[in-house]
């Protein structure tokens, strides 16, 4: 998943999260004992002229697989080096 982020995204910035703990025995998961649910924070300049939706889409785009695949629910904060401030 991070290699796929950034190497797409081309980040200055990724932290991944993985918050699947604080989802378990939920019923969506009950029977998973993979990673679910993930926090992303990624700051990236190929988000300048995108819209919220269109970088979450993005990110989303990117993880397919991982999504088709056990991975539940992200939580996605997509920002450009200005609006991060870096």
């Amino acid at each position: 998943m991070r290699q796929k982020l950034q190497s797409a995204l081309e980040a200055s910035a990724l932290e991944i999260e993985d918050v699947s703990y604080q989802h378990a025995g939920h019923a969506a998961v009950k029977d998973n004992a993979n990673e679910t649910h993930f926090n992303i924070r990624v700051i990236s300049s190929k988000f300048e002229g995108q819209s919220l939706v269109k970088r979450h889409r993005m990110v989303y785009g990117l993880l397919t697989d991982e999504l088709n695949s056990g991975l539940h629910a992200i939580s996605i904060v997509a920002k450009t080096p200005t609006e991060s401030g870096s």
